[in-house]
């Protein structure tokens, strides 16, 4: 071996995470990468600028994000022993989560068990895997199965949150989704918060991170953050640094309000298409992590959720409705009269399916399946908005509409003659035992248009929530759980398995941080 090849091994051999991230330059996230307004410093400069001179606030596990995730992470955190501190950078807290259908997604459930469905876990990360078209990493999928009901357990008998009956989502082969109590995320959010502040946990909202500070070794020890920042005003607030003794944990959430994140990777999805999010979920925090050497997985896959209408703004009431009604009622082409996919396929498959088509379709049911399936809240606020529309006759609809009535009560005709036998001889909808054909009036309609809905991809981590940098190692310090942490749904996530993940992940999150030991 030569002199220059051993220099170069040795060179090799002593390159540190601190080395590495420096020597990525703007491979790894664009020096000087701007978003939302804000120009954030390149990888050096951000992971591995200087230690502040003072702390401002000390803590052991800092938790950035206030969602399902990162309060389920602080509680278990706290409970371990640690001091916590959640910070929030919108004025209220709960992100997405609190605003979210409140679907629980868990196998083999008392709920379950009392209905008659046998659901197991292994048949739920079946399905899993076959939405997310296998490009699950199974050993993270296998976790969110295997203790989705010891997850759901906690959330009703420690948290005391209510969940009232069970629900559908695309994609799966059961009813596995277990419905809080008002059909909203915030169910199981104000009980989270309840809990964390009983328990002692700081939470400070109006505080944005700026970056991540790592120290010589490549460790996260703490935060850079603007305190009374106020949303979207990126010249406001003042500069604070928040030390982290033990750990920092990233809960917060993705990228789907963030127009230029996503044409990074998804060309498709433009000022055309919404989003259900709440403003707030850019992907700022992601970016920082990245900056500090942290590894992304399934960033291309962005998950537009197809039961959105383009009636209402954000989530709104339309996906509460249209969910319920799958396997119950049929989605139509106002052009054609006719159904062109089936109702009961993943969120993916549909969301493409109206997005060929390339103009907003409908979902719709009668008196039976509405009043039985869909939460009394959600169907009146719809209709009071105009997102969900009421006639007394199809041909009412039809009319209103502009659908080709002949074609399409012949269609009715048809799906009517497929819930009777309990098959669909046309597009293979699941089609419930409980499901009646479609002829009890009134009739109830909304249009559907797809919304950026959920980021598949993100952070890189591990079985224990540890977040791999780009040297394939844990780095030190740095968690991360919720939908900030990709790799876990593959191309597809399912409908309910989000609360799942995130309860899960969170858990596990907060138990470690607090056991990190410095």
């Amino acid at each position: 071996m030569s002199g220059e090849e051993k220099g170069k091994k040795k060179i090799w051999g002593e390159l540190s995470r601190r080395d590495f991230v420096k020597s990525l330059g703007g491979s790894a996230l664009i020096a000087g990468t701007t978003l939302g307004g804000l120009t954030l410093p390149g990888p050096a400069e951000a992971a591995f600028g200087d230690l502040p001179k003072k702390w401002d606030i000390t803590t052991d596990v800092l938790i950035i994000g206030s969602g399902f995730a990162g309060l389920a992470a602080a509680i278990e955190a706290k409970n371990a022993g640690a001091k916590t501190m959640v910070i929030e950078k919108m004025p209220v807290f709960g992100g997405n989560s609190i605003i979210n259908g409140g679907d629980f997604s868990a196998a083999g459930t008392k709920m379950q068990k009392e209905a008659g469905i046998n659901d197991s876990p292994e048949l739920m990360l079946k399905d899993m895997l076959k939405a997310g078209l296998y490009l699950n990493h199974v050993d993270k999928a296998k976790i969110v199965a295997e203790k989705s009901n010891e997850a759901l357990e906690w959330c009703i008998n420690y948290i005391g949150a209510n969940f009232a009956r069970l629900t559908y989502h695309g994609g799966h082969s059961v009813k596995r989704s277990h419905q809080t109590v008002n059909a909203s995320g915030s169910e199981l959010v104000n009980k989270l918060l309840q809990k964390a502040r009983e328990l002692g946990v700081t939470l400070e909202n109006k505080t944005k991170l700026t970056r991540l500070i790592m120290d010589k070794k490549g460790r996260v020890v703490g935060a850079e953050v603007k305190k009374d920042y106020k949303f979207p005003d990126e010249s406001s607030g003042k500069r604070a640094f928040i030390r982290a003794k033990k750990a920092v944990i990233l809960a917060a959430g993705g990228f789907s309000r963030d127009v230029r994140l996503r044409l990074v990777h998804d060309p498709r999805l433009d000022e055309r298409f919404d989003s259900t999010n709440q403003p707030g979920a850019t992907g700022e925090v992601l970016l920082a992590a990245g900056q500090a050497g942290a590894m992304t997985v399934h960033l291309d896959w962005i998950q537009l959720g197809p039961w959105a209408s383009p009636d209402e703004k954000g989530f709104g009431y339309v996906p509460l409705f249209c969910e319920r009604l799958v396997g119950y009622g049929p989605m139509i082409d106002p052009k054609t009269g006719k159904r062109f996919f089936k109702e009961t396929g993943n969120r993916k498959e549909r969301a493409d399916a109206i997005i060929l088509l390339g103009y907003p379709v409908l979902i719709m049911g009668d008196a039976y399946a509405v009043h039985k399936q869909v939460f009394p809240q959600a169907l009146e606020k719809g209709l009071q908005s105009g997102a969900i529309k009421k006639f007394d006759t199809l041909q009412d609809l039809a009319k209103f509409y502009g659908i080709p009535e002949k074609e399409f009560l012949s269609q009715i005709e048809r799906w009517n003659s497929f819930v009777e036998k309990k098959k669909d001889d046309d597009l293979d909808c699941m089609i419930f035992p409980d499901a009646k054909p479609m002829a009890t009036p009134p009739f109830y309609a909304a249009r559907l248009w797809p919304k950026v809905h959920y980021t598949m991809g993100g952070l890189y981590a591990d079985k224990d929530a540890r977040v791999i940098g780009f040297d394939f190692k844990p780095i030190a310090g740095l968690y991360a759980a919720g939908e900030i942490v990709g790799a876990v749904h593959g191309a597809v996530r399912l409908g309910g398995v989000a609360m799942a993940t995130c309860i899960v992940f969170g858990r596990i999150a907060g138990q470690n941080a607090a056991r990190e030991q410095v």
